[in-house]
């Protein structure tokens, strides 16, 4: 007895919470906890038989009313028996909230999906569903500037064509399982602390399939599925981004018994372009110029996704300049959002190593008033910009 938590501490509720706050409460407990989510947990597992023992006194009126005059001791015995096993967890819930929630609690992790669908629903059959398929395809920016169709060769599962999906070669010799009719489940009934309750668990002898394969097709081994490999014609569009995933429906792998295909997903990956860096749908690129062109101006060619393109290098340019040009950038995805901007930095490149010649030119130049430092309010407004970035 003194080991026991608290039964309010259990379900994380204070001793005046209504009926429906505790039934709430509980709920939540036996989704996280039930041992058909947590497969071979031993700590979910009591966890689970700790809120099943909490809820089963709370929620009795003559219980609770001991539990809150005597502790533990006022309900001793009244631990739910497991003895039968958990319960199957849909089961649980409708007996708690009668099917308000629907589809078989599928939202609880996918109950609905395995168990057929809840109650009245075990006689339908499993529809399965192929395994996705990962691919990385790798871009230019110029692949990437106008869109491209990539070729995308990949080995997947396919239905037999020997035998149609089927698994066996004639129809024929596909039997119903005798030992659920089909169903893939079988039914056992176990009583428990809300009372007798029916639950479900995959038939051993079909293995959850419904039907027994007397003579398995040769070619798939009865599978139904053989492995094949697929060229796939996959339209990227313009202006994706490294770790963007493209999805094409259906195109993964086939499912047993001719059921739902899975995805082609298609993960994207920018090479790194020689010249120009990307940031979002800008482009970036440094142009070096030499002194004499940026003291006298000049005409220059930069490299641009759709072909070299010549910017003017006005008079006295100084070294840290950036010519912007418009829409030469990147699109957005499907074209929303325009297209951005390439940025040119003009760097203007000074010599290490002079000869004779150069240096007594240097020397005179340097006398000259026009080459002595005196910045006008436009450089001085564009210094004060660079010291920001310092």
């Amino acid at each position: 007895m003194a080991n026991k938590r608290d039964y309010y501490e259990v379900l994380g509720v204070d001793k005046n919470a209504s009926a429906d706050e505790i039934k709430k409460a509980y709920r939540k407990l036996a989704v996280k906890y039930h041992p058909d989510k947590n497969p071979g947990d031993k700590a979910a597992e009591e966890k689970f038989k700790e809120a099943a023992e909490a809820y089963s006194v709370l929620s009795d009126a003559d219980k609770k009313a001991r539990y809150d005059q005597f502790g533990h001791a006022g309900v001793e015995g009244a631990a739910p028996d497991f003895s039968g096993g958990f319960g199957n967890l849909n089961d649980i819930l409708n007996d708690l909230f009668g099917g308000a929630f629907g589809g078989g609690f599928g939202g609880f992790g996918g109950f609905g999906g395995g168990f057929g669908g809840g109650r009245g629903g075990h006689s339908q059959q499993r529809v399965y569903r192929g395994r996705d398929i990962r691919v990385r395809v790798k871009l230019t920016l110029e692949e990437i500037a106008r869109g491209v169709e990539k070729e995308i060769s990949i080995e997947k599962s396919v239905p037999c064509s020997e035998c149609g999906g089927k698994g066996a070669r004639n129809s024929s010799d596909i039997k119903t399982c005798p030992a659920c009719n089909g169903s893939g489940q079988v039914q056992r009934v176990v009583n428990s602390f809300l009372g007798q309750t029916v639950t479900y668990s995959t038939c051993q002898q079909c293995g959850g399939e419904g039907k027994i394969i007397s003579n398995p097709c040769r070619s798939c081994g009865g599978t139904g599925l053989v492995r094949k490999r697929e060229t796939i014609k996959v339209k990227i569009p313009a202006g994706v981004e490294a770790g963007m995933q493209l999805t094409i429906q259906g195109e993964g792998h086939a499912a047993k018994n001719n059921g739902i295909n899975g995805d082609l997903l298609v993960v994207i990956e920018e090479q790194e372009h020689k010249d120009l860096k990307r940031e979002g749908n800008n482009l970036f690129y440094t142009k070096v110029i030499s002194m004499p062109d940026a003291v006298l101006g000049a005409e220059v060619e930069v490299p641009c996704l759709d072909g070299a393109y010549k910017i003017k290098v006005e008079p006295g340019t100084q070294s840290g300049t950036v010519v912007r040009l418009r829409n030469k950038g990147l699109p957005t995805v499907n074209g929303y959002g325009g297209v951005g901007d390439m940025y040119v930095k003009i760097a203007v490149w000074i010599p290490k190593k002079l000869d004779r010649e150069d240096k007594e030119i240097m020397e005179s130049l340097r006398k000259k008033e026009a080459f002595k430092p005196n910045p006008t309010k436009e450089d001085k407004s564009f210094f004060d910009k660079l010291k920001d970035l310092f």
